[in-house]
C-alpha cells in the first residue's frame, strides 16, 4: 500500500483570499500551508505529498512552495478538486490518499497509524474520525472509492465537497468513523481558517504556544491554552462552519 497526502490548493475564496499562504509565523514566513507540509513530513506513514494546484494563473505561486519544500505537484481545472486529488495520486501512484484542507494547519495525526493499519487491513473505502475541533480531521481513502466517485458522480460531486459521493451512497461503500480521546474532542473550537478571526486565533495560538512545526502537535495542548483562555476561543467559535469539506 502507498499512502499519499494529496493537498488541494487555489487562492481563491469568498471570504479570505489566500487561505493557505497566509502567515502562521509573521516574523519568519511560516504559512499555513508551510506548517502542514512539514508537519505530514514528520508522519512515516505517509509515503509521499503531493500538491493539486487549480491551473487558474493566480495559483502558480503554489509551485513555489512545492519547489521550495522539495515535492511534486499536478495542476488540473478550478473547480474539480477530486479530478486534481485523483490526479495527484496518479502522480505517485498512490493507491490510498491521505486529504486535509489546505487551511488547517494543526491537524491530529496521534491515531494515523491507527486508523491507517486498520483502512488497510480490512480494504476500508474511506477512514476518518469523530469528536475533534474543526479543522482537525483527516481523511484516508481508497483511492478506487475516488475514481468511482469521479466516475459515476458527476460534476456535482467533483468541487470541494469531494467525498459527498461516497457519503450520499453510503450503502455502496465501507466507511469507518473513529472515535478520539476525550481530551481532544472540542467541537466549541474552530482551527481552520475560513475569514479573519479564524486566522487571529491559530496566529495566537501559534506564537503563545511556540509551535514547531517539525514537532507533532498537541492537540490537548491546544485545548487546555484555549480552555484556558476562553476570550481567545470566542474571537472566532461563533462561526458556523456550514457543510464541512471533510465530512464527519
Amino acid at each position: 500500500m502507498k499512502l499519499a497526502a494529496v493537498l488541494a490548493c487555489r487562492n481563491q475564496s469568498s471570504r479570505l483570499y489566500a487561505k493557505p499562504l497566509q502567515n502562521l509565523d509573521v516574523k519568519q514566513g511560516i504559512s499555513i500551508l508551510d506548517f502542514l507540509i512539514r508537519q505530514l513530513k514528520t508522519k512515516k506513514e505517509i509515503n509521499a505529498i503531493v500538491l493539486a494546484i487549480s491551473e487558474a494563473p493566480e495559483n502558480i505561486i503554489f509551485k513555489g512552495v512545492a519547489e521550495r519544500h522539495q515535492v511534486p505537484f499536478v495542476s488540473g481545472d478550478d473547480d474539480d478538486v477530486l479530478g486534481r486529488l485523483i490526479k495527484g495520486a496518479n502522480l505517485v501512484a498512490a493507491d490510498q490518499v491521505f486529504r486535509v484542507t489546505t487551511e488547517s494547519p494543526y491537524c491530529y495525526l496521534d491515531n494515523l497509524q491507527v486508523i491507517y493499519d486498520e483502512h488497510c487491513r480490512k480494504n476500508i473505502d474511506y477512514s476518518s474520525t469523530s469528536g475533534l475541533p474543526d479543522g482537525a480531521y483527516f481523511e484516508i481513502i481508497r483511492y478506487q472509492a475516488l475514481k468511482r466517485s469521479w466516475d459515476e458522480g458527476g460534476a456535482p460531486y467533483r468541487n470541494e465537497l469531494c467525498t459527498r459521493f461516497i457519503f450520499d451512497h453510503q450503502d455502496q461503500f465501507t466507511i469507518k468513523q473513529h472515535a478520539v480521546p476525550l481530551e481532544v474532542q472540542a467541537d466549541d473550537v474552530r482551527l481552520t481558517v475560513d475569514w479573519p478571526e479564524d486566522l487571529v486565533v491559530l496566529r495566537k495560538i501559534y506564537e503563545d504556544l511556540n509551535l514547531n512545526a517539525d514537532q507533532p502537535v498537541s492537540m490537548q495542548r491546544i485545548i487546555q491554552y484555549l480552555r484556558a483562555n476562553p476570550q481567545i476561543n470566542q474571537i472566532n467559535n461563533w462561526i458556523d462552519s456550514g457543510i464541512g469539506r471533510v465530512w464527519y
